[in-house]
């Protein structure tokens, strides 16, 4: 290669150095922008969330225990009936 098209060359590589270093700067940010918005749409969404209030909170915790010992009656209780009828075979 000659001095000439060395330079070329060199001077080419400047180039895309360039861009490439524009194109990051552009990504970088996007992702600044991304996650500005990412945590303004968390913010838009958790405000729209609602909690239970504390007397909500009571009266399902006890629908839940009642419907727990219901069934766990109710399976003891088969339990229960199909060991008696295999004791009387």
């Amino acid at each position: 290669m000659s001095k000439k098209e060395k330079k070329e060359v060199v001077e080419e590589e400047k180039k895309v150095k360039k861009t490439i270093k524009k194109d990051t700067s552009k990504k970088e940010t996007k992702k600044k922008e991304k996650k500005e918005s990412l945590f303004k749409q968390i913010k838009k969404e958790m405000s729209k969330v609602h909690f239970p209030t504390r007397k909500d909170m009571v009266k399902y915790s006890i629908a839940t225990i009642v419907f727990v010992l219901f069934f766990a009656g109710y399976f003891y209780l088969i339990e229960v009936v199909m060991a008696f009828i295999k004791s009387l075979i």
